[in-house]
C-alpha cells in the first residue's frame, strides 16, 4: 500500500498472466536497465542495486529494448512505453494528483484508457498506488474466497465485465466500501497461504 504510482503501474502491467517469479524477473530487469545504479557500504559488505526507473527512462525506451526486460512481450513493452510517456506528458500525473478526491469510477476510466491496464489491473495501480482502499480488485483466487467464504453465488460464474462490477459492489457492501481493498488484500494472503498452501507472494 502507498507504493509510487509509477513503480506501481509498470510492475501490474508486467504481471498479466504471469506467476510471481517470472513478474520479479521482470521488473528486477527493468531496473537494472533503465534505473539508476545505486553502491551502499557497509563495515561487512557492499551492496549494489538499482532504483526503479523513471517516467522519462521508460518513455525513451525502444520496443526493442524494453522487450528484452519483459519475456520477449512486444506487446507489454509497447504498452509500457506509451504509458510512460502519458505520464510525462501530465495526462497519467494528473491522475495521480486527483485519484484521492475523485470518484473511483473517473481513476478507473481514465486508468483504463491506456493499453494493457484493464479493470483488474486499474483497481490493483488505485489500491496499491494511489491510495484508493475502496478499489476492491478481483482475480480467480478472490472469486474462490468470495464463493467459499462468503457465498456469493456469482463468483462461481465467469468474470465478465458485469459479473466484475456486481462482485465488487457485493464484497463492498459487506466489507465496507472505505476499506474494501484493504480488507480484500488481508483474505486474498490468507487464501493463497491458509487455504492454497502456496509460498510465493
Amino acid at each position: 500500500m502507498r507504493q509510487d504510482p509509477f513503480e506501481t503501474m509498470v510492475t501490474f502491467m508486467c504481471a498479466q498472466g504471469i506467476g510471481m517469479g517470472l513478474i520479479r524477473r521482470q521488473v528486477s530487469m527493468i531496473a537494472e536497465r533503465y534505473g539508476r545504479q545505486i553502491v551502499v557500504e557497509t563495515e561487512r559488505c557492499i551492496y549494489s542495486g538499482h532504483t526503479f526507473p523513471t517516467p522519462d527512462a521508460l518513455a525513451a525506451a525502444t520496443v526493442s529494448e524494453l522487450a528484452v526486460c519483459t519475456n520477449n512481450n512486444r506487446v507489454r513493452a509497447a504498452n509500457i512505453i506509451a504509458m510512460a510517456q502519458s505520464f510525462v506528458s501530465g495526462e497519467l500525473a494528473m491522475i495521480c494528483a486527483e485519484a484521492e478526491s475523485c470518484s473511483l469510477d473517473k481513476v478507473r476510466t481514465s486508468l483504463c484508457r491506456h493499453g494493457g491496464i484493464g479493470m483488474k489491473i486499474a483497481d490493483c495501480i488505485a489500491l496499491f498506488g494511489l491510495g484508493r482502499f475502496d478499489a476492491f480488485p478481483i482475480d480467480t483466487h478472490v472469486k474462490q474466497y468470495l464463493w467459499e467464504w462468503f457465498g456469493i453465488e456469482a463468483a462461481r460464474k465467469s468474470l465478465t465485465p458485469g459479473n466484475y462490477r456486481y462482485l465488487q459492489e457485493t464484497a463492498c457492501s459487506i466489507l465496507g466500501h472505505s476499506y474494501a481493498g484493504y480488507a480484500g488484500h488481508i483474505l486474498f494472503h490468507c487464501w493463497r497461504k491458509e487455504i492454497r498452501k502456496m509460498k510465493q507472494f
